[in-house]
C-alpha cells in the first residue's frame, strides 16, 4: 500500500479493549484458561506474518488486543451460492406440475447437501467494516444488518422508521439469542463484547430473576452435561473461530501492507 500509516489508522481505530475495567469484564477467551494457547499462536503468527510497520501488534499485549478487537468489532460474512441459485428459481415462471417438479427436486438436494456437509453450506468469512462497527446493541434493534448482493458488501438496512437525530442501533445476538432471558442476553454480551446491556427491553425485564432461561435449562437437563463442561467445550469453539478471525484479518492488512 502507497500510504501504510492510513491503513494502520484505520484497523486502530476499531475498539480493541481486552477488559472493561469499570464493569471489570474480561473477554471470555483472554482469561488463563488459553494463555498459553495465545502465546504460541503469537509465536507462530510473527513466524508467519510479521510486518515491521505492525510490530506493535506482535507483542504479547498487541496480540491481546488484536484478538480483543476482531472479537469485538469482526462481522461475519456468509454467502452462499446454492441460495442464490434457488431465489432463482423461484423466480421463474412455471406451470404448477413443473413448479411442484422443481421444488421437490431441491428439497431433496437440501437433504442431501446436509448430509454430506452437515450445517456448512455457506461460504464464510468475517471482515472489518468502519461505520457498522460504530452501530450500538440493542435487544430490540432499529436495523440489522446484512449481505443480500452475497458477496462482502454489508447493507444496514431500518427496520422501522428512524426519527432524525434517533440513534441507530444493530442486534450483536442472533434472533435465537435475543429471545432468551434478561440474564442469559447479558452474559453474552458481557463474555463477548464486554458491556452490560440497558437497552428499553433489558430495563423492562430489570426484575427478572438472574437465572439462565427455561430453554437453557432444559437443553441442559436433556444433553446431561455438566454446565462447567458444556461451557468448556463452547469456549474451545469460540476461541476457534476467533483464532480463524484474527489469521484473516490480520494476514489481510500484512498483505496490504507489503504490497
Amino acid at each position: 500500500a502507497k500510504d501504510k500509516d492510513r491503513w494502520i489508522r484505520l484497523f486502530s481505530q476499531f475498539c480493541n479493549k481486552t477488559a472493561n475495567e469499570e464493569e471489570e469484564i474480561v473477554h471470555k477467551l483472554l482469561g488463563d484458561k488459553f494463555k498459553g494457547q495465545l502465546e504460541l499462536l503469537r509465536r507462530l503468527f510473527t513466524e508467519a506474518l510479521y510486518e515491521e510497520t505492525l510490530s506493535q501488534w506482535f507483542t504479547p499485549e498487541g496480540f491481546r488486543s488484536l484478538f480483543a478487537l476482531v472479537g469485538t468489532n469482526g462481522q461475519g460474512i456468509g454467502t452462499s451460492s446454492l441460495s442464490q441459485w434457488v431465489h432463482a428459481c423461484d423466480a421463474l415462471e412455471l406451470k404448477p406440475q413443473d413448479r411442484e417438479q422443481l421444488d421437490a427436486f431441491i428439497d431433496q438436494l437440501y437433504k442431501d447437501i446436509e448430509a454430506a456437509t452437515g450445517e456448512f453450506l455457506n461460504c464464510e468469512g468475517s471482515g472489518l467494516f468502519v461505520l457498522q462497527s460504530c452501530c450500538n446493541h440493542s435487544c430490540v434493534p432499529n436495523a440489522e444488518t446484512s449481505f443480500p448482493e452475497n458477496n462482502f458488501l454489508l447493507h444496514v438496512t431500518a427496520l422501522e422508521d428512524i426519527k432524525p437525530g434517533e440513534e441507530i442501533c444493530i442486534s450483536y445476538l442472533d434472533c435465537c439469542q435475543r429471545e432468551r432471558s434478561r440474564h442469559s442476553r447479558h452474559k453474552i454480551l458481557r463474555e463477548n463484547y464486554l458491556f452490560v446491556c440497558s437497552c428499553p427491553k433489558c430495563l423492562a425485564e430489570a426484575d427478572q430473576p438472574n437465572v439462565t432461561s427455561e430453554e437453557e435449562e432444559e437443553e441442559e437437563e436433556e444433553e446431561g452435561e455438566p454446565e462447567d463442561a458444556e461451557l468448556g467445550d463452547e469456549m474451545t469453539d469460540d476461541f476457534h473461530r476467533e483464532i480463524l478471525k484474527s489469521s484473516r484479518n490480520l494476514e489481510e492488512l500484512s498483505w496490504i501492507l507489503g504490497e
